[in-house]
């Protein structure tokens, strides 16, 4: 009796597999007809058939082993495909890539993911059979997503920097540094004082970075007692941004996520930083002075300007409310650097998601086809009551327009005017105090008329207040 006459199995590669997919797709042929042609059998055939659509993406993606005959996934997955992904992006830059330097980025990897792997030269082997990986000739990537095609009335934008395409939508960051006259009036017959806006977002618009104020004084009244923790937005005694130390900063927190990104920046920023900054995390893409291309697309610097100039306009009324016979240029002397704070960071969270997934893609900066949406209106605040559209948009805008000789150098000195009439500070509030305004505000919506869906957004905020006060 034969002892061997159990028939040997044969396995197909990835390319045999294609061409028996082919094979059926194009021919009448019955998969046992296919089967007798490649020397295997039925079932094998009709498991290619079931894993049909994973067989053509592996085919597709370029990077499989189309000789391999079977695939075997390995246990660090993740792992596998991060550190495929860092391959090419560095394939792109040029780089000389060794067997050593693999590993180590493996194992750097898998710190970050928190995985105890240790890669050895075998797993490094196997690695390089799985996904096709050789150091031969240097390959580079084609060129980045070109900006959509242009609509009628809009100005042509360039395309963004090649390394820009060296990361996900998500990782791409931009950057403004937006001036902002915080206590402006419509009128514009009073004088206001000027500050600095950082505001960064990333492309796809679910990550925005905490705003940060630059402003002329180093320590303003209205910060008297107040925790810097607390505040909403950072606050920076300077006239100038301090790019080096937000810098930093955004650097480390991208360290703690594990992640890579870059970051748009006007070419005038990175040529007056002092000495070149030692991030490892963010990448800093500078735009040709010459490009048109803003760092941050200006629909979203005007929604921001805009939520904030409405935010103020109800707060000047307020402010004409309690002060009976207050003019509005009188009500702006009332707006503090803190009250600016608040605003800002309101006005920061009110702009929407979409909008700036859309203007990025308009100007170029994100992959992506759309179109401007016939209800942008809805995206943007409703204008005030008592305002026309135009005398709105000339308030958003105010900062374009020419300043007075001596306006601002009259304005800075209202603080210190203010802190000349009084003796002292005025007291903190306490925690007993803090409960009476609670129920002074609940009293008062109930007077008059609040909705419902009002008292449950009081009822959250009276909940904290009761748990801090029993801290």
């Amino acid at each position: 009796m034969e002892l061997n006459s159990k028939k040997k199995l044969h396995a197909l590669s990835l390319a045999e597999k294609i061409q028996v997919l082919e094979l059926l797709d194009e021919s009448k042929m019955s998969q046992s007809e296919v089967a007798r042609r490649f020397q295997v059998s039925q079932p094998q055939i009709s498991r290619i058939c079931k894993n049909k659509e994973k067989l053509l993406a592996d085919w597709c993606s370029g990077t499989a082993n189309r000789e391999r005959k079977r695939k075997r996934e390995s246990k660090y997955s993740g792992i596998d495909e991060a550190l495929l992904c860092w391959y090419h992006i560095a394939r792109t830059k040029a780089w000389d890539i060794t067997g050593p330097m693999l590993l180590h980025k493996a194992k750097e990897l898998a710190d970050i993911m928190g995985q105890d792997f240790v890669p050895s030269i075998g797993w490094l082997v196997r690695w390089k059979r799985r996904n096709n990986v050789g150091f031969g000739a240097r390959h580079v990537l084609a060129p980045p997503f070109p900006p959509e095609s242009p609509t009628p009335g809009l100005m042509y934008q360039p395309q963004p920097p090649l390394s820009l395409k060296d990361f996900t939508p998500e990782d791409v960051f931009g950057c403004a540094e937006v001036p902002l006259l915080y206590r402006a009036v419509p009128d514009r017959r009073v004088p206001c004082d000027q500050v600095q806006v950082l505001l960064c977002a990333n492309s796809r618009g679910t990550e925005k970075r905490r705003v940060l104020v630059s402003g002329l004084q180093a320590a303003p009244r209205c910060f008297f007692g107040v925790s810097s923790e607390a505040l909403p937005a950072t606050y920076h005694p300077d006239p100038c941004i301090p790019w080096s130390e937000w810098l930093a900063q955004f650097d480390q927190d991208m360290g703690q996520q594990g992640r890579k990104v870059a970051l748009l920046l006007a070419a005038r920023v990175v040529e007056e930083l002092v000495g070149p900054p030692g991030l490892h995390h963010v990448r800093l893409l500078p735009l040709a002075t010459s490009s048109t291309t803003p760092s941050l697309p200006s629909s979203v610097v005007w929604a921001f300007k805009a939520h904030y100039r409405h935010r103020l306009l109800g707060k000047l009324a307020a402010v004409q409310t309690k002060k009976d016979g207050a003019s509005m240029a009188e009500a702006g002397t009332g707006i503090t650097v803190l009250d600016a704070l608040h605003m800002a960071a309101a006005a920061w969270a009110k702009v929407p998601p979409q909008l700036i997934l859309r203007s990025f893609i308009q100007e170029g900066l994100a992959p992506g086809k759309t179109s401007l949406s016939p209800d942008i209106a809805s995206e943007m605040p409703p204008v005030p009551s008592g305002v026309s559209r135009e005398e709105f948009s000339r308030f958003v805008d105010l900062e374009g327009e020419e300043i007075g000789p001596g306006v601002c150098k009259a304005e800075t000195g209202t603080e210190d005017q203010e802190g000349a009439r009084e003796d002292s500070f005025e007291p903190l509030p306490t925690k007993a105090d803090a409960l009476r305004a609670l129920g002074t505000l609940r009293r008062w919506f109930e007077c008059n008329g609040a909705s419902p869906e009002l008292f449950e957004k009081f009822y959250d905020c009276e909940a904290e207040v009761e748990r801090l006060c029993c801290l």
